[in-house]
């Protein structure tokens, strides 16, 4: 195999492409400084994956954190140390929402209240983002998407794998044909030891591995695809470690009464087939005996690719090319989340991750789950 590293001196069309993916990256994070005199005063639900998106608001030069919102105000007190504003405390959010400093609410909490605080934002005119999944159950992320498209405010997913620097770039490649034609790939992630015991929300039902890994996987692949219309399901998912006490985050023991309450899955796999032919392969586990990995492939007719490390393959003059790809040090993926936010609500740009788009995934989740449990594919 030719290995062969990529350099700005380097020319063709993915030297071009990656020139490009460079220029926009410089461009969206020199926009912050437009238009400084507005800022989008947001409230944070929720001090876990509240946090990084909170930190990434209040750094963009039109954003600011005015708000947070938990059930433990000690948390709050903890995170408002790093935010460079004083801001207000809730511990209800139906309160906070009728709040009218605040112009929009990132919801950060454990997926069976998704829908509750989004909803009673967005009757309220607020603008809502919301971490993955979208919802607990495909009913509430339905419900939640036609209010929110009816209220018209700015509605969008927080992904940090599809707002990534490398899935970026894989989308983009994909967009100007460097693939040639997509018909087939593989996404996964896998955790040794890792199931999430600090909030029971996530073991509970509505929760479990598929919906709190398995999305960002899926999510950032179908993106790449472009977003293929989803036609037909077939999973197993179950729960091997969890309910015994067995593969918690680092390897550590959760107390009984804990544990005795696990109803969803530490694991889940399926292949799911699209309107256009293309068929994906999915997996996530919590706990396996398997090294931890996180990994897209793109199985193309010109050209495939693989996630991490980055890399490209393709076959030249009948030799075949290994291309390791070096993507240059830009904003973190919650930036990028951020300043598209922002964008949204105050330029009026089209929202590239709208809660839409996390219908349409929960949509595909639930039917995997759906299918491992009556052992039939399911139509969507």
């Amino acid at each position: 195999m030719q290995e062969m590293k990529l350099n700005r001196a380097k020319k063709g069309v993915l030297q071009n492409l990656l020139d490009r993916f460079c220029k926009s990256n410089v461009m969206s994070s020199t926009k912050k400084i437009v238009k400084a005199e507005k800022k989008v005063r947001a409230a944070v639900v929720g001090m876990g994956i509240g946090r990084p998106n909170g930190r990434a608001i209040a750094r963009n030069s039109r954003g600011q954190v005015v708000a947070l919102c938990d059930i433990v105000e000690e948390r709050m007190k903890d995170f408002a140390k790093e935010l460079p504003e004083k801001v207000k405390f809730y511990t209800d959010y139906k309160e906070m929402c009728k709040d009218p400093d605040i112009d929009a609410v990132f919801v950060g909490t454990p997926n069976q209240l998704h829908v509750p605080i989004a909803l009673e934002a967005v009757r309220n005119g607020k603008h809502v983002m919301v971490t993955k999944p979208l919802a607990d159950s495909e009913s509430a992320a339905a419900k939640l998407v036609e209010e929110a498209e009816d209220a018209g405010v700015v509605n969008m997913m927080s992904l940090s794998t599809r707002f990534s620097a490398t899935c970026r770039y894989l989308g983009d490649l994909a967009q100007q044909g460097y693939f040639g034609e997509l018909y087939y790939a593989r996404a996964r992630s896998i955790r040794r030891s890792g199931i999430p015991a600090w909030n029971l929300g996530f073991i509970q039902k509505g929760g479990g591995a598929f919906r709190d890994m398995g999305v960002h996987a899926l999510d950032a692949v179908w993106w790449i695809l472009g977003m293929p219309k989803p036609v037909s399901v077939f999973g197993v998912a179950g729960a091997k470690f969890g309910p015994r006490g067995l593969g918690y985050w680092d390897f550590s023991k959760p107390k009984k009464e804990i544990y005795e309450q696990y109803a969803a899955d530490d694991y889940a796999g399926g292949f799911i087939r699209f309107e256009n032919g293309i068929g994906l392969q999915v997996e996530s586990f919590w706990a396996s005996h398997q090294p931890g990995e996180f990994q897209i492939e793109l199985f193309g007719t010109e050209a495939g690719a693989q996630m991490s490390p980055l890399k490209l393959y393709r076959t030249e003059h009948g030799a075949p090319q290994d291309i390791s790809v070096n993507l240059p040090r830009g904003p973190e993926a919650w930036d990028n989340i951020a300043g598209h936010f922002i964008e949204c609500i105050l330029d009026g740009k089209e929202c590239t991750a709208p809660l839409r788009h996390g219908l349409i995934v929960q949509q595909m989740m639930e039917a995997l789950l759906k299918s491992a449990e009556t052992g039939k594919e399911v139509r969507l």
